[in-house]
């Protein structure tokens, strides 16, 4: 709203440069990019990331299969299996398992199973590839929508710095050339400018 009260105000103001009228519609022109084209930036972002996401998502439906391994024996923990970010959410323990892979095979692997402790036969679920080799969990539909949302937001702030970013750039060199018009007019007044007597 300044900014349009300021465009209605240098209209017919006779104190008015051509750089003044051109930095009130550069910052009437960057108000409505970024409460108009950021959004919708940020919308086509955030739905591409979608379908690719849930593209991803079904894809791993597809690839991944939950599979029930049976614990041989617990081994010891590892230095490297120690996890911060997955130790406050979940127990782990690392042992040697024995799993049938959706195709038939047999696998045996050392594994980290969620189970606060684990004994001979104890069973639990991991995910496989259609080979029987160990895999994450696949990607969760909410949580593909999840990164979609938060990628187009992403978007729409980035689309809004670099409008606000080149009107700042505009704005600054059109800034600097004032002051060097400035300069060139102080430099042919000269230095005696405003003194008594000048020029007699």
């Amino acid at each position: 709203m300044r900014t349009i009260r300021g465009l209605w105000r240098w209209r017919h103001n006779p104190l008015r440069r051509t750089t003044d009228l051109v930095e009130a519609w550069l910052a009437l022109g960057a108000l409505l990019a970024i409460l108009l084209v950021a959004p919708v930036i940020g919308t086509l972002a955030g739905l591409s990331a979608q379908e690719d996401l849930q593209r991803s998502v079904r894809e791993q439906r597809e690839s991944r299969h939950p599979v029930t391994a049976t614990v041989i024996r617990e081994l010891d923990p590892e230095p490297q299996d120690i996890d911060p970010e997955t130790t406050s959410r979940e127990t782990r323990t690392r042992v040697l398992a024995h799993w049938t892979a959706p195709d038939g095979t047999d696998h045996r692997a050392r594994l980290l199973a969620h189970l606060d402790t684990a004994g001979p036969r104890d069973r639990f679920t991991m995910w496989t590839d259609d080979h029987g080799r160990p895999v994450t969990r696949p990607l969760d539909p909410a949580t593909a929508t999840t990164h979609a949302v938060l990628a187009g937001f992403g978007a729409t702030v980035l689309a809004a710095c670099v409008v606000e970013g080149a009107r700042r750039l505009v704005v600054r060199r059109m800034v600097l050339r004032r002051y060097a018009r400035w300069d060139q007019a102080w430099d042919r007044a000269g230095p005696d400018w405003g003194r008594t007597g000048t020029g007699s």
